[in-house]
């Protein structure tokens, strides 16, 4: 039997007994009074009584001081433990703090692992999402993403530089508030709004910008959620302007190339058929014939050979041969080849060349057929009569040289200035006074930049002639 209840039991009895031994004798039937020493009894068996319930108390208070601190002691193990007591009264409690325990610590057992795994999956999902901004930023295109609520989610570097918004900021934000262009949001809402599943749309998409228009190529997608319901919109911008105006270059070239070698060869076939009906009746105009078909061949073999050489050069497999030389070497060789030309024409040719101890590392054919291309403009649109001076200035600080061929020409209009070195460029105001095929500075240009990387030099007045030029580096 348990001790409280022993103790509940002896303090009951003897309370009750010294309940009614106190009980006044004259109440109570003749049978039943007791002795007047009975109060004395009565009191102190309602005494023990009293002692006994104190004691009762205190072992239970006592016992409830133990159960706390056991319990308080197994929580502070971190897992349930087996709590043992000298009280045999809180073995109940015990055993039913021991079974919330335990099942406390198996939810939170089941808590660690599902928030470990949480936090995995959180980590997953952080490493793909970084795996997928490093691949968008990575490309060379605009991108934008938007979620359902078109808020911009996603965005490379750029699409910021195109459409002038700063990432961080633009997270979360309506999109109509970070594209101030209305085409844009218009097309990235009518994509969500048509709820394409796996298709795509291309449109076309143009803007203005400080350097001119802009065309883009836009591929729209849609972002498919649960039960395949679009949850944003995918926009990837193409810059196609590069490429429409290569594809234009390449149409304006194979066009100015049609044109070119037509004429020429318009010419060899018109003189060749007079020759072949006899027109040419005396030996004289067979010889004017002939030479003008010879020169027309060889404005043709011209015109080809620089066709071929920027198509070498531009594609890259031409091959180039630098060595050590004197650029006064070749511009006397070019000055004697040219000589003959400038005598039929009575143009003086001064030459105020530096010695020839000075020299660059450059293709030696290659800035030959520069310097020539340069001599025969110069020859061919100067009037007869005229001067045109050979110069080389030596800057030994800066270690270059540059050289100087200035005519006393017809000069050129300040508004072709900036083309006249572009493929087939020939400027109206001087198309009556000599032939060419547009191509001769364009060969000078790739020459001069793009194989030997110098710096062309151009200035010209209408009336009183024209200077052009180039800068190399002289060799260490």
């Amino acid at each position: 039997m348990r001790r409280s209840s022993v103790i509940v039991v002896v303090s009951a009895f003897l309370a009750a007994v010294g309940v009614w031994m106190l009980i006044p004798t004259w109440r109570l039937p003749q049978t039943l009074r007791v002795l007047p020493t009975s109060h004395a009894c009565g009191a102190a068996l309602l005494t023990c009584a009293t002692a006994l319930a104190m004691l009762g108390l205190v072992s239970l208070h006592r016992a409830c001081r133990q159960t706390a601190a056991a319990v308080r002691s197994s929580a502070g193990r971190g897992s349930p433990q087996r709590m043992v007591l000298s009280h045999p009264d809180m073995r109940h409690l015990l055993e039913a703090v021991e079974l919330v325990s335990a099942r406390a610590a198996e939810a939170i057992r089941h808590a660690e692992m599902r928030a470990r795994e949480t936090e995995i999956q959180i980590r997953v999902v952080t490493a793909e999402r970084q795996h997928l901004e490093a691949i968008i930023h990575s490309i060379s295109d605009a991108v934008l993403v938007t979620n359902a609520f078109d808020e911009l989610v996603l965005a490379n570097d750029s699409a910021a530089r195109l459409f002038g918004f700063d990432l961080d900021a633009a997270r979360r934000t309506p999109i109509d508030r970070v594209v101030r262009d209305e085409q844009v949001v218009t097309m990235v809402r009518d994509m969500r709004h048509s709820r394409t599943r796996g298709g795509r749309r291309i449109v076309e998409y143009k803007t203005q910008t400080p350097s001119g228009e802009r065309v883009y190529k836009a591929t729209l997608s849609c972002i498919s959620g649960q039960d395949d319901e679009p949850e944003g919109v995918v926009a990837v911008l193409h810059d196609m302007t590069r490429e429409r105006e290569v594809a234009q270059m390449k149409n304006d070239f194979v066009s100015n190339v049609s044109h070119e070698l037509r004429t020429p060869l318009a010419s060899i076939k018109a003189y060749a058929e007079m020759l072949i009906d006899g027109e040419a009746a005396d030996q004289k105009t067979a010889h004017e014939f002939y030479e003008i078909i010879h020169n027309e061949a060889n404005r043709l073999s011209r015109l080809i050979d620089n066709i071929l050489n920027i198509s070498r050069i531009e594609s890259g497999v031409v091959r180039i041969n630098k060595q050590p030389l004197s650029l006064t070497v070749v511009l006397k060789e070019a000055i004697e080849v040219i000589a003959p030309q400038a005598r039929q024409k009575q143009i003086a040719i001064v030459e105020q060349i530096s010695p020839a101890i000075y020299q660059t590392l450059a293709d030696r054919d290659m800035l030959y057929e520069a310097v020539l291309n340069l001599l025969s403009n110069a020859v061919k649109y100067t009037p007869e009569k005229g001067r045109i001076t050979v110069e080389t200035i030596v800057d030994e600080s800066r270690k270059t040289v540059t050289c100087l061929i200035s005519d006393t020409g017809v000069g050129i209009p300040p508004k072709d200035l900036p083309f006249i070195f572009d493929k087939f460029f020939r400027s109206e105001a001087n198309s009556r006074v000599a032939k060419g095929t547009g191509l001769g500075l364009s060969l000078v240009k790739h020459i001069i930049e793009t194989v030997h990387h110098g710096r062309l030099l151009v200035r010209s007045e209408v009336g009183k002639g024209s200077t052009f030029g180039f800068e190399l580096n002289l060799t260490e």
